[in-house]
């Protein structure tokens, strides 16, 4: 988690049920990790060349952990596309995952024009065996 004194501005909460469908993949070196795709069109009316951090936090049992997925510049428009992937470590549960923005100065005004959140990889079903009554 990075400490930083400008706050994050929250562009969308992702649903409990989304999480819960990512699977967790236990790897040898960063234990339990969960991945989601991620992506946002923004566009901050007022401000351009200014240089914004796209980041996921989300909380680990009672711990709130945060995660860097992609870094740009607004172009003269004010308008900047942020993706990645987020690799989240989890200890004990993930739940609260929210998709943020981060920049030099306290954001006021974000206007979304799209944003995308999916896991990387579906947890396995319990898969369901068909028999036919003869």
């Amino acid at each position: 988690m990075t400490q930083n004194s400008t706050p994050a501005y929250t562009l969308g909460n992702v649903p409990e049920k989304m999480i819960n469908s990512a699977r967790v993949l236990q790897t040898p070196y960063e234990g339990k990790v969960v991945e989601f795709n991620v992506a946002s069109w923004l566009q901050l009316p007022g401000l351009n060349d200014l240089q914004i951090s796209l980041l996921m936090s989300y909380q680990d049992g009672g711990q709130t952990r945060e995660v860097q997925i992609d870094h740009g510049r607004l172009n003269a428009q004010g308008k900047v596309m942020l993706s990645g992937i987020a690799r989240l470590p989890v200890r004990r549960a993930l739940t609260q995952l929210r998709v943020q923005v981060r920049s030099g100065i306290t954001l006021q005004k974000v206007l979304i024009e799209e944003l995308f959140v999916q896991p990387v990889e579906l947890a396995k079903t319990p898969q369901v065996q068909l028999y036919a009554a003869s």
